[in-house]
Formats: C-alpha cells, structure tokens, sequence
C-alpha cells in the first residue's frame, strides 16, 4: 500500500533521532571507564541532585555549593577533570557531595556531556536535577522565598518535566582583570552589570528547541560573525529519566519533545536564569591557559581570537549596560517569566 511521503518523512524523523539516542547512550557508556569515584556519598530517594564537571575552581567553588544548597540542592555530584588548585580537595571534603576523578579529555568526552549523561543514567532517574557548570548560578522567579521543593513540586503538577532558562552573562565595569573576588564571596558583587537587549530568539525545528544568542560576548567578540556566538539556552532543572541524553551541552536533550519548554500558543511559560560569572579577574590568565589546551570548543582555531581578546582583559562596559537587581528586574525586561507560578 502507498505510504503519502509526509508519513514516510516522518517515521525517517523518528527513527534518525531513536538511533541518534542509543548512540549518544552508547557513547555515554564507553566513556565511564575513564571516570573513578574517589568519595561516594549518600542521597534519599527524593533528593534533588546537581551535576557538574569542574576544573580549578577553587575560587568559584565556596559560593557555588553555598547558593544551591540555600536553593534546596541536596546532593552534589562531580567530575572533577585533573583540578590542580585545590578544587578537588575542597568538594571531598564536603557532606553532601559524590565526587568522580578523570584525567581524560574534556573536549573527547562531548565536553564533559557524555561522563554527565552516564552519570545520571546511573545515579538520578527519577530525580529532579540540577545541571550547571561552576560559573553558572540558577535563579527564577521567587527563588529566595520558594525553593526548588516548592518549584519542582509544582512543576510536577503542571506536568512539566523541565525549566528553560536563559545564561545572563554579568561583567564588571571596567577591565576584566579589575574584577577581582573574594573566595566564599557572592561573585555577583564583582559582576553587576549585564545586557538588557541585544538578544536573538529563533526556533530550531530539528530538535524543537530554541536558540539564543546576543549578550556582551556576541557584541563585544562576535560582532562580524554573530551566528557563531554562544547559545544562551539551557535547560538546567530536569526530572531525569534513564533513556534521556544530552545533546549538545544542556542546550538540547532526547527525546525532543523535552525541549519544548516554552509557550506555542499565546501566553507565557515559567523560565528562569542563570547568571554566569564567567568574567571575574581571573578569565584573563584562564583564557590564555584555554587557547592552549583548545578543550573548550568544537573548532578551537575559530576562537583563538576571541581567547587573545579576553586575555587583553577588555572592558565590556557600554553606555547601554544595565546594573543588576533581581529577578524582578528581569521580569519585567522579559528576561525571564513566572508563568503560572504566581
């Protein structure tokens, strides 16, 4: 019997993408051998876990576990990646933290992607999770006052199996190298300022996600070539299921209908932010150390300038910045939406 083409297309559709699935799992899989737990800790059934790979952010690393704790994280588990400063230390040492070790490649490993996605096929299904790098801090509306219980309570109900959130990249006023911070200190104290504008939004069919881009770096780095700016989009709060993988970064996930969490039809839906204090003092030096190691980016060379231009410690500053306040700030600049969650 004839199959009409849009029909056949589609069955092509979904079984390109189930294959894509077991090949990401497969890859997954293969890459735990390069991963060893050197501290196991303990969490409940209902626990909200964190993920996150990590290098040498001995700097970052007080106030990251001090903001998502306060947020209602209950485990942490990391991968530390050959940290030498004493970050990995410092998460053994901690309560509530499981902690990995691998001195193998960030960039082979889909840039820590395939050790998370193992990780939490493991350990989270059924959990609701946090994924987030150690410069990334995760606020939504309310998030001083309703923790992740309460929202991922409520986002269960509303049978929403994850939150989008936009990356908010803050900066200093001035040169990057005069953004010093103080370890255990709020880092946004340095990093006050941020793009209220200058933001792209576009729809990516293949996996039914969104794109955005703009913010300091595309104006300041990527102004000639802006579709090579970074994605701005993430999905950093998930309930985990064991047959989901990461795609590319927490940017997009399969199966893809799980990346539709934004409004189609007229209205709003609940996104949050995460604030990424990329750019204290020390990104200057980093950036030189990251241009050699080229661990960071698919086709490193392409970013080689953009490496020697941070390492010349710009300031990011422009009459048009905005001082950050709050949640409330970016709500009302669209930046972020509650949604139902009144």
């Amino acid at each position: 019997m004839f199959t009409p083409l849009p029909l056949m297309t589609d069955r092509w559709f979904e079984f390109r993408m189930r294959w894509k699935r077991r090949r990401l799992r497969l890859r997954a899989i293969a890459k735990s051998r390069e991963l060893t737990c050197i501290k196991r800790g303990q969490w409940g059934k209902g626990d909200i876990l964190l993920f996150c790979t990590i290098r040498n952010e001995a700097e970052r690393i007080d106030w990251f576990l001090h903001h998502y704790r306060q947020l209602g994280v209950q485990h942490f588990i990391f991968i530390d990646n050959a940290s030498t400063d004493g970050t990995r230390e410092t998460l053994r040492a901690q309560p509530d933290t499981t902690v990995y070790a691998t001195s193998a490649s960030y960039k082979k490993s889909r840039f820590g992607m395939d050790w998370i996605t193992w990780l939490m096929t493991r350990h989270a299904n059924g959990h609701w999770c946090v994924v987030a790098d150690s410069d990334e801090l995760l606020i939504y509306p309310h998030w001083q006052t309703r923790p992740l219980p309460a929202l991922t309570a409520w986002l269960d109900a509303e049978a929403q199996p994850a939150l989008l959130a936009m990356m908010l990249e803050l900066y200093p006023q001035g040169p990057l190298d005069a953004a010093p911070c103080v370890r255990g200190t709020d880092p946004c104290i340095a990093l006050n300022w941020f793009d209220a504008a200058n933001y792209t939004i576009t729809h990516k069919p293949l996996l039914d996600c969104l794109l955005i881009q703009g913010g300091p770096r595309a104006r300041c780095f990527f102004a000639q070539t802006p579709n090579r700016a970074p994605t701005l989009t993430k999905l950093p709060l998930i309930k985990w299921s064991w047959h989901n993988v990461w795609v590319n970064s927490t940017h997009a996930i399969l199966p893809r209908a799980l990346n539709r969490q934004f409004a189609t039809c007229g209205g709003e839906q609940i996104s949050g932010a995460l604030l990424h204090t990329k750019f204290l003092a020390t990104v200057v030096e980093k950036s030189r150390i990251e241009k050699h190691r080229a661990e960071h980016f698919g086709n490193a060379p392409v970013f080689d300038s953009y490496y020697d231009a941070v390492a010349r410690a710009p300031d990011l500053w422009c009459p048009a910045s905005t001082r950050f306040e709050g949640w409330e700030q970016l709500e009302e600049l669209g930046l972020i939406s509650r949604g139902g969650w009144a």
